[in-house]
This record gives C-alpha cells, structure tokens and sequence, in this order.
C-alpha cells in the first residue's frame, strides 16, 4: 500500500488513479499530503497539488462584522457531537457552479469509519438548538486537514472555521489544509504555498 513520491503530481496536482477507501489507505494518504476526490469519471482520483492553499491558525481573519456576529452569543459551537450529521450536511447542500457532489455513499462510510478510529473530526454550528453550519477533516494531530463545510444560516461555516482555527493555536497545530484555492479561503486568511513547504510542515511529526 504505498503511493507514488506527491511530488510527481502532475499539473492540476492528479497523483495516481484507482485503490480503495479503507482506513488505512486514507491514513497514509493524509500523512503523506494526499487527498481523494471523485469527478466525473468513475475512478477514485488521488491528489497533492502545488500550490497548496492552507491557512495558519495565528492569521485567521475576523473581521468587524464577524467579531460582531460572535458577540451576540447566537451561535453555539461544539465539536465532534454530530459527525455523521456534518458529513451529510456536506454531502447533500447544493454549491455554486457544482453539479452534484464529490462526496459520494462510499465516501461518507470512509470518512465515517475514519471518526471511528479518531482520525476524522468535525466541528458543529448551532442555532436554536438546530445544526446550521459546521466542518469535517483529518486531524494529523499538529495539522488540521480539512476536507469540507457547510453552511445554512449566514456565517455559520464562517464561525466553525474560526473557531477551528482558535483550537489549533491552542494546541500548536502548525496549519490547517484547505487543498484547494478558493476566494473565500482567502478572506478568512489563506494562502497558497509551495508543496514543499507544506509536505517540509506535514512530516515534521
């Protein structure tokens, strides 16, 4: 069970094709900067892309508006009390520009299995006693990485990410992985960074 070197990646940052989703298998993927995701095609498609966007728990922007909005105590914020729930949430709220989804039944055991073992963790949003944002990840245990969020109220998924990124300067985590560029990311304090320097942070431990 062993992966090609993350760094002959091509281009987009496409790895290898094929395997499975067992524990293990994902286990040292997530070790090595790896990360499975479906498209179109019906293989299971492996990647490590350079740039990697991640965020560094210490510059995690809030804003005045949220600073606002966590202030008012609205929002209650738990953490690994509703993984399933999370994932599902996940897997099933429609995105702009995105037909259908990547997290797929398969997908969902692999990750639930994972929370089974302690490598997966999520972090819910609450409101009037109703689930309305949250995330889910892989916890290396000093990097963070996460995989999807959602979001049904305004800002709930705003508040998991800052309140993540909170726990992790509590407890030295060194980054938190969000894989994939997007402009949202980087409002809340992303950016991207050579693979080498993040795979150079990943196997520090």
């Amino acid at each position: 069970m062993v992966f090609p070197d993350p760094e002959t990646a091509n281009e987009e940052g496409l790895l290898a094709l094929g395997g499975d989703l067992s524990t293990e298998r994902l286990w040292l993927a997530y070790k090595n900067g790896i990360f499975p995701w479906f498209n179109e095609d019906p293989y299971l498609m492996w990647w490590c892309p350079d740039p990697r966007m991640v965020i560094f728990p210490t510059e995690i922007k809030v804003s005045k508006s949220m600073r606002k909005v966590l202030r008012t105590g609205n929002f209650k914020v738990t953490q690994n009390q509703a993984f399933s729930e999370v994932l599902e949430q996940c897997a099933n709220i429609p995105r702009f520009g995105e037909d259908g989804t990547w997290i797929t039944p398969n997908m969902m055991q692999a990750y639930l299995e994972m929370h089974k073992k302690g490598h997966a963790k999520s972090v819910e949003v609450w409101e009037d006693g109703y689930l309305v944002g949250g995330l889910y990840g892989i916890d290396l245990g000093h990097v963070f990485c996460g995989e999807s969020m959602f979001s049904i109220v305004p800002n709930a998924s705003k508040v998991a990410l800052i309140h993540l990124a909170q726990q992790c300067q509590k407890n030295d985590y060194q980054l938190i992985d969000c894989q994939m560029y997007t402009a949202h990311l980087e409002s809340m304090g992303g950016r991207e960074i050579p693979r080498s320097a993040f795979l150079k942070i990943l196997h520090q431990r």
